[in-house]
């Protein structure tokens, strides 16, 4: 039997990114950059206001003050996005709005709200300092300052700074396409009802779920045909279009055995059992001319889910460009005693929650039915007891490993 460690080393051993593509920037949110973005000019371009108000000589009005303000004539307006230029005079003022670019010599601008008056003449009750309320040219970026840097997470910022510095595509990690197939005569499709003996096919849905949340381009199959000759042509042409095939439930016991069969020519899988529960039976292999990785997952949902987050994910984050391909890990105290069988690491849900003390507190639930998917429906966590341990007292700490967090 391989450990988990063995296990997710011999699979992130042929993790390969895909070779960066250029894609629009509407489309690269969640991405990772795969360039340095240089500025190829100053950003904001040009002074402008920052608020609605006069652009002013801050000297000319250095004595202002309520009582006694400084009246000035407006001998002009501009708007955001006029472009004709202006030029301010000693002791003159223009009303310009938010965004407008500042006329020559004006170094400041006076809001509304420091003034009285308008019209012809407006009187400024407040001074100002030279580049108050003033967006200053490259203030925020400078031409050739690093806008996105290579290995930068792709978020609503960034995609906003590249349209700010004038990119409308960027070179990015494209996301690994993953196709998910579904193996077993007892599974029907939801749109259908079950007969006797039948069963809803889950998996194919909850798989494409957690390889979306995972990064990746995920395709759902559904039910394969039991056939053998029509599964071989149907996982071939996967292979083609995929980085990650995924087969459920044909992990162990004959069914893995006659899938292994009709795939035989495509490539090996390997149907060594990992020390983990749930989830010990699985398969993995590369087939095809690309050799795509392929794995063969449990059959129960619940398990083919746990194997996904703890040996399919960190491949697809790999692929992504991650660095740390792992979810985040911390301890935390038992609320109820924990029973682990000798050997094997076993990944129990669980809901992290903390205390008034800001200490991290963890609910197991589900007990030792793997098979409850509902549980696993309710949980925030999973809960990490490592193979030498068969025993966790109440109180005591155990590693948590985050889930996708809940909106």
């Amino acid at each position: 039997m391989r450990s988990v460690a063995e296990q997710l080393e011999r699979v992130l051993a042929i993790a390969v990114t895909p070779s960066p593509v250029r894609a629009a920037i509407s489309e690269a949110q969640g991405l990772l950059c795969a360039e340095e973005v240089v500025a190829s000019s100053a950003l904001p371009a040009f002074d402008q206001a920052a608020v609605d108000g006069y652009a002013v000589r801050s000297v000319d009005v250095a004595i202002a003050a309520e009582g006694h303000p400084v009246v000035l004539p407006v001998v002009g307006e501009i708007e955001a996005g006029a472009r004709t230029p202006h030029r301010l005079q000693p002791n003159q003022t223009v009303y310009v709005a938010t965004g407008a670019a500042l006329p020559t010599l004006a170094d400041a601008v006076v809001p509304r709200s420091h003034t009285q008056g308008g019209g012809a003449r407006v009187s400024v009750i407040k001074p100002v300092e030279s580049g108050s309320f003033v967006r200053r040219t490259g203030e925020d970026v400078q031409p050739g300052d690093v806008a996105v840097r290579s290995g930068a997470f792709i978020g609503a910022a960034q995609v906003g700074l590249l349209a700010a510095v004038g990119r409308d595509k960027v070179l990015v990690h494209p996301r690994p396409r993953l196709s998910i197939i579904s193996i077993g005569d007892e599974l029907v499709d939801v749109a259908r009802t079950p007969g006797p003996g039948q069963v809803y096919d889950v998996n194919s849905f909850a798989l494409a779920a957690a390889a979306r949340d995972a990064g990746a381009d995920a395709t759902r199959i559904g039910i394969a045909p039991s056939d053998p000759r029509r599964l071989r042509e149907l996982v071939e042409a996967r292979l083609l279009v995929s980085e990650v095939v995924l087969i459920s439930g044909a992990a162990g016991g004959r069914s893995a055995e006659l899938v292994v069969e009709a795939l035989a020519d495509l490539g090996t899988l390997d149907l060594s059992r990992v020390a983990m529960q749930p989830g010990s039976a699985q398969g993995f292999g590369l087939l095809g001319t690309d050799r795509v990785p392929t794995f063969l997952l449990p059959a129960n949902p619940v398990s083919a889910l746990v194997v996904f987050e703890v040996v399919v994910r960190p491949l697809v984050r790999i692929m992504l460009g991650r660095r740390n391909p792992y979810r985040r890990t911390v301890m935390a105290k038992c609320l109820e005693p924990i029973n682990s069988p000798m050997g094997r690491r076993q990944f129990l849900r669980g809901q992290l929650m903390r205390d008034d003390e800001d200490d991290y507190l963890v609910h197991v639930l589900g007990g030792s039915g793997t098979h409850l998917l509902a549980s696993l429906a309710e949980a925030n966590c999973l809960v990490l007891v490592d193979e030498e341990t068969t025993s966790v007292p109440v109180g005591h700490e155990v590693p948590v490993s985050f889930l996708a967090q809940r909106a």
